[in-house]
């Protein structure tokens, strides 16, 4: 899997076996056996090209170290206290690492505003003439205290076009 991971592109047999020969002996069959093996359990998919196949990865590298991460955590019996012993053994760069990803995953933060919101409600008790003619929007949960025609004719109390 090393191999098809590196090249991020579909392999044939013979290029997997002529980089794992720079390195030690191996036979054809073996690579041959090995890829198939993955493909029998998913791990590539392959494309007949002539007499032979092009095999690449179903998923990324980081993809299968997350799932081997979380099947490891999943079948803990104490997952905070895995979490904790797993966070003890990281090096400096990995806890960087982390805090990366978990601000990644998180999102941007929204700052808080710095005035609260006005949420004083109009009712139909208000006796400033504004609010009784103050258009219904969907932020005022209050009762609807537009004028009858405006109640008619949501458009003509909303915006122009009354769209």
């Amino acid at each position: 899997m090393t191999r098809v991971w590196k090249w991020n592109r579909p392999v044939t047999v013979r290029e997997v076996l002529e980089d794992l020969q720079q390195e030690r002996s191996i036979a054809y069959t073996t690579v041959m056996t090995v890829l198939d093996n993955l493909h029998q359990k998913g791990w590539v998919r392959r494309e007949a090209e002539g007499r032979a196949y092009r095999y690449e990865a179903v998923s990324t590298r980081a993809a299968y170290a997350a799932a081997l991460m979380n099947d490891a955590w999943s079948q803990s019996d104490n997952p905070a206290a895995a979490l904790v012993a797993f966070f003890g053994m990281m090096s400096d760069e990995q806890r960087h690492a982390l805090r990366d990803a978990v601000r990644i995953v998180q999102g941007p933060e929204t700052p808080e505003p710095t005035e609260p919101p006005d949420t004083r409600r109009v009712t139909s008790t208000d006796t400033d003439t504004d609010a009784d003619t103050a258009p219904h929007t969907s932020a005022d949960t209050g009762p609807d205290t537009r004028p009858d025609t405006a109640r008619e004719n949501p458009g003509s109390a909303q915006e122009p076009g009354g769209r």
